[in-house]
């Protein structure tokens, strides 16, 4: 079962719901983004003036980076935005500064202040997400695998017929963000089930230019019948403490990712395809993964071409009790396609 947070007031907090975002605009004053939103959209343009860059590592190439002696307090603006340390005030450009303060997106850090979002970089566009740490369980999270399952998609992806293309997870919205200028014909939808990535979703598809339905459920089944394409990153992490974007559930983490897939291909329209990226914990040499896809695909009326991406990802994980017996994890691209007749 997946629980939706509640809609908060503060600047980060998120209507249910809210109307499809039009893109093509790069404005400040766009009236389908709230005011928080709307700052947030300021920020990105103003880091954008100055060519701002950064590629989000993993937490823990994160947490090494930020221990060194140089990295107690930021310099920079990626030090700011990008690896999340505290700043003084009168670092950032006095306009930034308003925009973090109107979106509520700066908290007091001791003496300091720090942005409760960062931006990262790719390809040319930039995404809000969660600031380090990303401890909480409506944290947003960007990082090597997003920038894996762009890769992927923008591999497997072709326009042909493409009407309606359903990111589930969508998180940041990287995913279907990404693949819209691939499918310019493609009604894109961003779903997800936090509300708060969402909110972020909205403005960075404002500021991609992208036209985004966004729709605030558990998977699939929140969305009409039919779709051409369903990309899909779910969580696949073993993790103690449930965080809906990092739990991968049972399977060794495989169970989201076989839910979603599944799910995905019954409501397919006929030729459909879903892109699945996501990461497998190996076991005497077995992907269990693979293994129930192959069994329960043919019944769907759906083929399968499945590979590793990466043979090993986020090897640290292994030094953890519920990893004991695991081998190595492996990011994998699966493609589903469903019969046309």
């Amino acid at each position: 079962m997946c629980l939706a947070a509640e809609p908060t007031s503060r600047g980060l907090g998120f209507v249910k719901r809210p109307p499809p975002i039009t893109g093509g605009h790069h404005g400040k004053d766009n009236p389908l983004l709230d005011q928080g939103q709307t700052a947030l959209a300021a920020l990105l343009s103003d880091l954008r003036a100055r060519s701002y860059r950064f590629v989000s590592p993993t937490p823990a190439t994160h947490a090494r980076v930020i221990a060194r002696p140089d990295k107690q307090g930021a310099r920079t603006l990626r030090d700011v935005f990008g690896w999340s340390l505290p700043f003084e005030p009168d670092l950032l450009p006095r306009e930034m500064l308003a925009s973090l303060e109107q979106a509520d997106a700066v908290e007091e850090h001791g003496n300091m202040l720090k942005s409760r979002v960062r931006v990262s970089s790719m390809d040319g566009h930039l995404f809000l997400h969660s600031a380090y740490p990303t401890v909480d369980d409506q944290s947003v999270f960007l990082g090597p695998d997003s920038y894996r399952f762009v890769a992927f998609v923008q591999a497997e992806l072709a326009s042909n017929g493409v009407r309606r293309l359903v990111d589930v997870g969508a998180g940041a919205g990287v995913g279907g963000l990404m693949a819209a200028p691939l499918v310019p014909q493609a009604r894109i939808t961003l779903l997800d089930a936090n509300p708060a990535a969402l909110r972020l979703a909205a403005v960075n598809a404002h500021d991609a230019g992208v036209s985004a339905e966004l729709v605030e459920g558990c998977g699939i089944e929140d969305v009409p019948e039919g779709p051409d394409v369903v990309l899909a990153n779910p969580p696949y992490m073993i993790d103690s403490e449930g965080r809906t974007y990092r739990d991968g559930g049972d399977m060794h983490g495989a169970r989201v990712s076989l839910d979603w897939t599944l799910n995905g291909a019954r409501r397919l329209a006929p030729g459909g395809r879903v892109l699945l990226y996501t990461g497998v914990a190996m076991v005497e040499g077995r992907d269990e993964l693979r293994e129930a896809l192959e069994r329960e695909l043919p019944a769907l009326g759906c083929t399968l071409r499945y590979r590793e991406l990466d043979p090993d990802v986020f090897g640290e994980e292994l030094e953890k009790p519920a990893y004991a017996g695991v081998e190595r994890i492996a990011a994998i691209g699966a493609v589903v396609e469903k019969s046309a007749e």
